[in-house]
């Protein structure tokens, strides 16, 4: 009885008060030095509550453990998010100069790099290969990678990482610029084209690719549907409705779900581990 009177203070532990340390922190980070809020901020909060003792919102009956199953074991949040995406990109720049694809490339080496360093650390490939979409820069893809193939005990750790490493792009990328370049190379503009692609060629544009796209890598049809079908939505024009929704409501709500659903798997059992950390 006495217990029960004192609430959840009797079965808080060190691993509890040092995970929601961490989500205060991510929260911090997220309204004070704007790193990532979108995500950093709803992923701390879904921290800061499932380490809440004897409140059970994390566990399966909870409603961050029907998130969590209804959003994250199913990967229908990061879909739902690559839908926004599709529906907020421009692909004008690419249709106008196709070359430029070629800059995506650069992505691949930090895939790899960070796959062969996590093979070397002695993660299995499944986690390694999760770990490795980090260097692909891209959060939805780094959330439905470590779905698919990642221990659920490291979808929060790669995620919270990506995001991080998302962020700190920013502050990395200048003083590299400016070692490997000139400063007559930096002051070089590239050719423009002035003509803007036809409709018919951004309408095209993400049918073909669906179709290719999921011929060549079946396992990332999802992905690739998601985000052209939302990018169909935005250029054929006569859906402004459903485009609109995809880019705000939508994605809106999906983020707000999405970063408390990955807060929930950050439980200090699951969370604080070596080999976690």
């Amino acid at each position: 009885m006495s217990n029960e009177l004192l609430g959840g203070f009797p079965y808080i532990t060190v691993g509890n008060v040092a995970m929601i340390s961490i989500g205060l922190g991510m929260i911090y980070l997220g309204v004070a030095r704007r790193y990532e809020p979108l995500l950093l901020v709803p992923i701390g909060l879904g921290v800061l509550l499932s380490n809440l003792p004897a409140t059970g919102i994390a566990e399966d009956h909870g409603f961050l453990g029907m998130l969590r199953k209804a959003g994250l074991d199913n990967e229908l949040f990061p879909l739902l998010m690559f839908l926004g995406v599709g529906a907020l990109t421009d692909f004008t720049p690419l249709l106008q100069n196709p070359s430029t694809i070629l800059l995506g490339a650069a992505a691949q080496f930090g895939i790899f790099a960070a796959l062969i360093a996590a093979i070397l650390l002695g993660w299995d490939i499944g986690n390694a290969a999760a770990i490795g979409i980090i260097g692909s820069a891209d959060g939805p893809t780094t959330i439905f990678v470590a779905t698919q193939l990642a221990d659920v005990d490291l979808w929060g750790p790669i995620t919270v990482a990506a995001y991080s490493y998302m962020a700190m792009v920013p502050i990395i990328q200048p003083p590299i610029m400016r070692l490997l370049t000139t400063k007559k190379e930096r002051s070089v503009r590239m050719a423009y084209p002035s003509t803007p692609p036809s409709y018919r060629s951004r309408v095209l544009f993400p049918i073909v690719v669906i179709i290719l796209g999921s011929l060549i890598a079946p396992k990332a049809a999802p992905l690739i549907g998601m985000l052209m079908i939302g990018n169909l939505l935005r250029e054929v024009g006569v859906v402004d409705r459903l485009s609109q929704s995809a880019q705000n409501e939508l994605i809106n709500v999906t983020t707000i779900f999405l970063g408390l659903a990955v807060g929930s798997t950050m439980t200090a059992e699951r969370f604080l581990e070596l080999e976690t950390l």
